[in-house]
């Protein structure tokens, strides 16, 4: 079951792809947050200068039911405290102090959000999945391939046999040869690279469960896996359009590493042995 996204987060999101009319609504309500939980929506259109209409569009952008919809997650957000952080999209050489401190937040943001959309049941079935197989396929194209080398390395190094490569048809020969008994795990930022795609179905017909990380729920990628974690990135704030962000992702191994390792004495045995192997190259 994916969890509700935050309404600020979504905001602050998608801003760039709103019209003149919708980022006059997303202002007013990231400045005026309390008190638009109570205003009707046609308090807020007059308040914004626009339509009711308009309102009813923009809330539906922002993946709400309609305004009483919004109103509510929006009120959560209050009780619990998520609007506090304010992310500000500027970066500058000629204020690299402020510039840093707006980077900062932004990553910090980008990782509440990621942890928040985790599914526990989910990810405890994903975890047994990667403790019994004989085999974890990473897969990625792009710029999330350092993401998939980096997990590949992370379990080989605990003992968990695993496997990625930086040559998409390299990937899709290895699904070819997958089982039941393994498992892939699919990197895409957007997820709906085709590549990505036809190399998660090959598995899939071969028995293989297959994980999906991607930054969109409502993928290709994030409907076509057994298994999917959302992650977070508010690169869209500083890049517009673009949205690459490793650092969610990157952070999604890590926890899956850090549960696969922590407690568990044949994953510490393994490290154990892999760093003495290693030790005559450092210093």
């Amino acid at each position: 079951m994916e969890k509700q996204q935050s309404v600020i987060y979504m905001i602050r999101l998608l801003y760039d792809s709103f019209y003149e009319q919708e980022k006059k609504i997303a202002d007013y309500i990231l400045e005026n947050h309390k008190e638009v939980v109570n205003m009707t929506i046609g308090e807020l259109a007059k308040a914004c200068k626009t339509s009711v209409a308009t309102v009813s569009r923009f809330c539906k952008k922002c993946n709400m039911d309609g305004f009483h919809h919004l109103k509510i997650s929006l009120a959560k957000e209050i009780t619990s405290g998520d609007t506090k952080i304010q992310v500000s999209n500027t970066i500058s050489k000629n204020d690299i102090a402020q510039s840093l401190q707006n980077i900062f937040v932004n990553k910090v943001e980008e990782l509440k959000q990621t942890i928040s959309f985790i599914d526990e049941e989910q990810l405890k079935m994903i975890l047994e999945s990667i403790e019994n197989a004989q085999s974890v396929h990473f897969v990625a194209v792009g710029n999330t391939l350092p993401v998939a080398l980096d997990g590949a390395f992370k379990l080989n190094q605990i003992g968990i046999p695993a496997v990625a490569s930086t040559i998409w048809e390299t990937q899709l020969a290895m699904a070819l040869s997958m089982t039941d008994n393994d498992v892939m795990i699919a990197i895409s930022n957007s997820g709906e690279s085709k590549k990505v795609v036809q190399v998660i179905r090959e598995a899939k017909k071969r028995g293989a469960l297959t994980v999906g990380i991607t930054n969109n729920a409502n993928s290709t990628v994030g409907n076509t896996v057994d298994y999917h974690i959302q992650t977070a990135t508010m690169e869209r704030l500083f890049l517009n359009e673009f949205c690459f962000s490793r650092v969610s992702a990157t952070v999604v191994i890590e926890i899956l590493y850090l549960f696969l390792t922590v407690g568990q004495k044949h994953s510490y045995d393994k490290v154990r042995e892999f760093e003495d192997l290693i030790a005559e190259e450092k210093l």
